[in-house]
């Protein structure tokens, strides 16, 4: 066992390790925070911490993940070229706060329709709702310039600060009787802002003085990252969403699919360990030139992935139906071995994805991520509004549309990128032509 656990993690790029231990804390915090907030609010005040939950883990993520990736990709390759990052961060907090600015606005001049329909009136959860886009903003940028820097222990600190701060404050909630779903709802705030400060000092401290950077290169993909990166939250969130839209009386289906959905995605928790670590290397090996460790860390992450995926998927393909009654109370089982299998499958699928979409990141092909996403998510979309069974529907799209995803990807690297099949096969210390890697790679 400890022979097999040294070769995969000297599998994993270089940090991950560091950066695991805070991604468990602050996965443990999600489940503990809505755990605690479910036992000490009313139906309806859970109601609204759920929604303003999922808005901040599905729009929060998709507009604020992808300026932490667009700063490590740049942070990274300004580390192997030798020079300082505090220009990077000096315009990235500028950006940073432009983007948090307009949503605030839109949130703000929005306010009251939005607190009618998603929070049944309540405006100070509109605030509260926006509190947390400040956090994410601020937690998202540090980290992508921490990530950069090689700093994996200072970033998975913030990360196990941050969780550890919202288990803390949830039961704290809870002890003290605050029976508000705007007390719960700022923990998603708190949190972030306080474990940003933490590492601050320490993040100011690492950057140094260097070449500005022109606010093209900042800004030139991250519109095209932001939609992406929506597309991509779309197609692992949507089962549980399109299933309330065709069949909203089928409590007992959503039920299952939500509780089936976080069984099978057990392998996606342990993955977002990986991603930070993942584009920092990648970006490493490109800016340096060296295509045959820039693929090789790809194959080598992509056996990972797979390992995962058995390693999470057998288990919930044979023991989910069973599972979901034992740990998550629901008392009308609907889904199969095979519902299980196919998620399970489609999370595989979805990580492998992922994994891609940072090599077309890294080689500024931004475009063909976005457009890879889109593919998978038209099949989504088509599949989604066949006729039949609905549970069968919206499962099966959830699979293939992940795996048009991955096809769509390896099609746009296997044409954009011919040298890359020849790299795979280079020998050791072997590098790409006369050029840097996405050069000699993409042959422009």
């Amino acid at each position: 066992m400890k022979v097999l656990l040294s070769k995969l993690t000297a599998a994993l790029p270089p940090g991950t390790v560091a950066v695991a231990g805070g991604t468990v804390v602050l996965g443990a915090a999600s489940y503990v925070h809505l755990g605690v907030a479910g036992h000490s609010l009313s139906t309806d005040a859970m109601a609204n911490v759920s929604v303003l939950w999922t808005i901040v883990m599905s729009i929060g993520i998709g507009v604020f993940f992808p300026i932490e990736q667009e700063l490590t990709r740049i942070v990274s390759a300004r580390v192997v070229l030798g020079q300082g990052t505090a220009p990077v961060l000096g315009r990235a907090t500028l950006l940073t706060a432009g983007i948090l600015g307009a949503t605030l606005l839109v949130l703000g001049l929005g306010a009251r329709p939005l607190a009618e329909l998603l929070f049944h009136g309540d405006r100070a959860l509109v605030a509260a709702l926006g509190g947390a886009f400040a956090g994410m903003a601020a937690c998202y940028l540090t980290r992508g310039v921490l990530a950069g820097l090689g700093r994996f222990g200072a970033y998975g600190t913030q990360l196990a600060v941050d969780g550890g701060l919202r288990i803390v404050l949830a039961f704290a909630c809870a002890v003290f009787g605050l029976h508000s779903a705007l007390a719960f709802s700022l923990v998603l705030a708190v949190g972030p802002v306080v474990a940003t400060l933490v590492t601050l000092p320490g993040l100011l401290r690492a950057v140094g003085p260097g070449e500005p950077i022109a606010w093209r290169e900042l800004w030139g993909g991250l519109g095209l990252l932001v939609c992406a990166t929506l597309l991509s939250q779309l197609v692992v969130n949507a089962a549980v969403m399109s299933t309330k839209l065709l069949a909203p009386s089928a409590s007992a289906l959503i039920a299952s699919l939500m509780s089936a959905l976080v069984l099978a995605r057990v392998p996606l928790f342990v993955f977002g360990s990986l991603q930070a670590s993942l584009l920092s290397g990648l970006t490493a090996a490109f800016t340096a030139g060296d295509r045959v460790a820039f693929w090789a860390m790809l194959r080598r992450i992509g056996m990972v992935v797979g390992l995962l995926g058995l390693l999470g998927g057998v288990p919930a393909t044979v023991l989910g139906p069973w599972l979901i009654q034992v740990l998550f109370g629901v008392k009308e089982p609907v889904l199969g071995c095979l519902d299980f299998f196919l998620l399970s499958a489609g999370t595989v699928a979805y990580m492998f994805a992922m994994v891609l979409g940072q090599a077309l990141m890294v080689f500024k092909r931004h475009n063909l991520q976005l457009l890879c996403w889109a593919v998978g998510t038209a099949v989504l979309v088509g599949i989604t509004l066949m006729p039949g069974d609905v549970a069968m529907r919206v499962i099966v799209a959830y699979a293939l549309g992940s795996v048009a995803t991955v096809l769509a990807m390896l099609a746009a690297l296997r044409l954009s990128f011919p040298g890359a099949a020849a790299a795979a096969t280079e020998g050791p210390g072997q590098t790409a032509g006369t050029g840097p890697l996405g050069v000699g790679a993409a042959g422009t």
